[in-house]
């Protein structure tokens, strides 16, 4: 009986304790009080492809939130929602896909060091790389009122950066884009010119690693790709890119359009070419765009220097999962999109399937 009793009270005082940890938690940021700034047809384009409205988004909101704060292997996270619909728009409103993708997301970015870290335009390396041109979004959206991303990748000078320079660029661009609500609805569009790019690239990544982040990022990074435009790629590398071609889902390889040169790619009409650098057929200087794209960097900076306050808890994971495995995201208790049995309100889920991306 004595036993029974100090047991008990051992009980109440670690939930008493552990409650007023919770209280006392403080995070990247808050929560806060979701106000649809939407445009409506960006709202509609939300409903009829991501069943997006304010009540299934309210509860989303409110499961995702409630799982990072009860989730033992989170030490610290946003939980403002800008950040956290981004994983829900990415996953069409699956909460318990979300709930992954957030998690590998953070566990990745942190395992992965100073690649992934430290999203700062006034680093020298990446300002140059900026400024050469070698990765930026063009100030101007298409008709569908996507943002297009230019590649550059021959600019990049393999004596000089490294390829974790390469990761933070890329980082840093696609992390200033994900802050906007309508690139997380609407998308995007992607333009790279292989011009310059041979063998020796292949240095840069290990087999490994190139599938590592090929699978990695299709599945984890909270982007939707619209369509990817590739010119100029070099016979010499056309094995490599059969390869990566291999490793993405057949949804964005029916998106990918590849053009022996430029005025192939402006003939065939398919990307808006206004949108586009003026030496790639559009009407401004690709050096006014870099000018206008690191403005828009600068805005966001704070933001994304925040990011490097997240934690989780890297114990509590398996070895395969902390070197991002690609073994490791065949979760065998990933919900089916569009399972009948998923419960739509429930803290893990799901809004239905849907046709459209």
């Amino acid at each position: 009986m004595v036993w029974g009793s100090v047991l008990n009270y051992t009980w109440i005082y670690l939930f008493d304790f552990k409650i007023s940890m919770m209280s006392e938690r403080t995070w990247v940021s808050e929560p806060d009080d979701y106000i649809c700034t939407l445009s409506k047809e960006t709202q509609e384009i939300a409903l009829n492809e991501l069943r997006e409205d304010a009540s299934s988004r309210r509860q989303a909101l409110e499961a995702l939130r409630e799982w990072i704060k009860q989730n033992p292997k989170i030490a610290n996270c946003r939980l403002d929602s800008r950040f956290l619909l981004k994983f829900l728009r990415f996953k069409k409103y699956s909460v318990l896909q979300a709930q992954e993708a957030l998690e590998r997301y953070v566990l990745l970015r942190q395992t992965f060091g100073i690649a992934f870290n430290h999203f700062d335009i006034s680093i020298p390396m990446m300002e140059e790389l900026t400024d050469l041109g070698y990765l930026f979004a063009c100030p101007k959206r298409d008709s569908k009122g996507r943002r297009v991303i230019i590649a550059r990748p021959g600019v990049f000078d393999l004596f000089k950066f490294t390829n974790a320079d390469m990761c933070r660029i890329h980082g840093i661009v696609y992390e200033t884009l994900m802050e906007d609500e309508e690139n997380q609805i609407r998308g995007y569009v992607h333009f790279a010119d292989g011009q310059g790019v041979g063998f020796p690239y292949l240095t840069l990544f290990t087999i490994k690693e190139a599938v590592r982040i090929v699978k990695n990022g299709e599945k984890t990074l909270p982007m939707r790709h619209k369509e990817v435009h590739v010119i100029n790629a070099h016979s010499s590398m056309k094995f490599a890119l059969d390869f990566g071609i291999s490793l993405v889902s057949e949804k964005i390889k029916k998106r990918l359009y590849f053009y022996t040169s430029k005025e192939d790619m402006l003939k065939a009409n398919i990307i808006e070419k206004d949108v586009l650098p003026k030496e790639y057929g559009g009407e401004m200087p690709m050096a006014e765009m870099i000018s206008l794209w690191k403005e828009e960097i600068k805005a966001k900076q704070p933001v994304l220097l925040s990011h490097d306050r997240m934690e989780v808890r890297e114990e509590l994971f398996s070895p395969q999962a902390r070197v991002g495995a690609v073994s490791a995201l065949k979760n065998k208790h990933a919900v089916n999109c569009g399972s009948e049995d998923d419960n739509i309100f429930g803290i893990t889920g799901n809004f239905r399937k849907l046709e459209v991306d």
